[in-house]
């Protein structure tokens, strides 16, 4: 068994038996951590570039709560035929095309300027164009790591890549509110999507599936094969198995019931369907730091744009290193021998209360001591954001992309929800009040989700026939 198998290694030996099993797939890691990185940067633009949006083209606060929520429509769509593409053709082609997409869809948000009177629907629908684009992403990064890395390491892994969420606003939120102040908000578009078209390029040089990377050794695939990684997810199919793939694949089309009989599985399993409410509920974090997080620090705390921006990735960067202590605690009580249960449990049960404490701000006044409590709601919002671990950890292998597309779909809900919600709150009340509110308590249910419903986290079998068995 390799040296990085044993549960008490020392460090030392862990990095040498990392050297001697190959870094292929670390190199793979960081091509996803950076393509969720730009990912993140092109859904936050408009929460950057709105304030000064909302005064040049006269947007309202509800309109801008429908122009976050755009985004979400489109991706909540997208999600199960993105995961069916992942499955059907695989994941370096489907997500290579999105990305250079929706990049594309970001550079033209740049020139809405120049639609004034029609400004409002044509950014409502390319932020939609966007969400579309981006749609296979996320199950595309948890396809991807559950090919790449045994289940030992898939919790770190997938943190990692789930955390760059947060470091796209650490990366990018200065960059946008400099932009914004010193260039205009249509540089804000601009420049992030043509990052994302160079990166497209890239993306088509580095990923491979594991049996097909130019650079992989033996010792690696084996190490990765042995420890649990799906190595032939996207491996190359022989003639006969494309062309029996194709005549299935037509059937499926043309009736639709195979992808819904396994969604209607997924939705019985008490586990995947407790994973399912849990994303619904972190994702509402997620999207009040992606969508209004700016707007509170500028409309209810006075703060400058260009202040917004740079204190935008105080609490982000707390995400971050939540996100990577999270994934890194989970594998390590995994390593120790700890169930694979409570491996993940404990820091997303944990991270989550700490998520709660964003109710706080509301009976503070000293702008430093909302930044600390947004930084350590974040911390913890990171630190629990272990949903895509857990959906390598029990996806049924046979349709990993279209659970992967459900799962993410319960997030776009609480991404077409929540900016939603707080915008009319906004309408309502005029106060940000009610609206940390409703996202400490969606925090508090992410917890009741896996408490109570989902028991324990492992393999969700699929029978030829019937329901998903665990």
């Amino acid at each position: 068994m390799p040296a990085v198998d044993r549960q008490d290694e020392p460090t030392t030996a862990v990095a040498t038996a990392t050297a001697r099993t190959g870094r292929v797939r670390h190199l793979i890691l960081a091509m996803l951590f950076v393509v969720t990185t730009i990912n993140y940067a092109d859904r936050s633009t408009l929460s950057i570039a709105g304030d000064s949006m909302q005064e040049d083209l006269h947007i309202s606060s509800g309109e801008l709560g429908v122009l976050f929520s755009a985004f979400s429509w489109s991706y909540l769509i997208a999600q199960i035929p993105g995961g069916w593409l992942l499955d059907r053709f695989g994941s370096k082609k489907v997500y290579g095309l999105a990305i250079f997409v929706w990049s594309v869809f970001t550079m033209l948000q740049g020139a809405i300027g120049f639609f004034t009177g029609a400004a409002v629907v044509l950014l409502f629908l390319l932020r939609f164009a966007v969400g579309f684009a981006e749609a296979p992403s996320f199950p595309g990064n948890s396809r991807i790591v559950a090919a790449w890395f045994p289940t030992k390491e898939r919790g770190f892994a997938s943190a990692l890549f789930n955390s760059a969420q947060y470091f796209a606003t650490v990366a990018f939120a200065p960059l946008m509110g400099w932009l914004v102040t010193a260039m205009g908000w249509e540089h804000v578009f601009t420049v992030i999507g043509g990052l994302g078209v160079l990166l497209a390029l890239v993306w088509t040089k580095v990923i491979y599936a594991p049996r097909s990377h130019p650079r992989i050794q033996k010792s690696e695939l084996d190490h990765i094969s042995s420890g649990g990684a799906l190595v032939d997810l996207d491996a190359p199919t022989t003639e006969g198995e494309a062309q029996a793939k194709g005549a299935e694949g037509a059937r499926e089309a043309a009736a639709g019931k195979q992808n819904l009989r396994h969604i209607g599985t997924l939705l019985k399993n008490r586990i995947t369907l407790g994973v399912f409410i849990g994303q619904y509920f972190i994702n509402t974090i997620t999207w009040f730091f992606l969508t209004w997080f700016p707007v509170y620090l500028v409309q209810e705390r006075g703060m400058s744009i260009l202040e917004a921006g740079f204190v935008s990735s105080l609490p982000a960067l707390c995400g971050f290193i939540g996100g990577v202590l999270g994934g890194w605690l989970s594998d390590r009580l995994a390593r120790r021998g700890i169930s694979l249960t409570a491996a993940r449990k404990i820091p997303i049960v944990t991270g989550l209360l700490l998520s709660t404490s964003i109710i706080i701000c509301n009976y503070v006044t000293a702008s430093w001591l909302v930044v600390l409590i947004m930084s350590l709601s974040f911390f913890g919002k990171g630190m629990g954001a272990l949903g895509w671990a857990v959906m390598s950890d029990v996806a049924p292998k046979q349709i990993a992309g279209l659970a992967g597309g459900v799962f993410n779909t319960f997030g776009a809900v609480a991404g077409i929800v929540t900016p939603l919600v707080i915008g009319w709150l906004l309408d309502a009340t005029g106060s940000f009040d009610l609206a940390l509110a409703f996202v400490s308590a969606c925090a508090a249910m992410a917890v009741v989700s896996y408490l109570v419903i989902v028991r324990e986290i492992k393999r969700v079998e699929l029978p030829e026939h019937g329901h998903a068995t665990a």
